[in-house]
């Protein structure tokens, strides 16, 4: 086995881990998103609520496949 075969079998492992902590803390995530998108908005103004608001609905997305135990990392 090459050392590219058991880098890759660690990746795995740690993208599965990481699909499990998703899943998991889900509603935590989400929350954070949420309040990181609203100090953003708070600190700008809101100077750049359209672009906080696609922000936070990608990382949502992501967060949602990761509920689905396929997080793309």
């Amino acid at each position: 086995m090459s050392i590219f075969d058991d880098l890759k079998g660690k990746a795995e492992g740690l993208k599965e881990k990481a699909a499990e902590l998703i899943q998991e803390n889900s509603g935590k995530i989400g929350e954070a998103i949420d309040n990181a998108g609203d100090f953003i908005d708070e600190k700008t103004g809101g100077k750049f609520a359209e672009h906080v608001d696609k922000v936070q609905d990608g990382a949502k997305g992501f967060v949602d496949k990761g509920k689905d135990g396929n997080p793309t990392v």
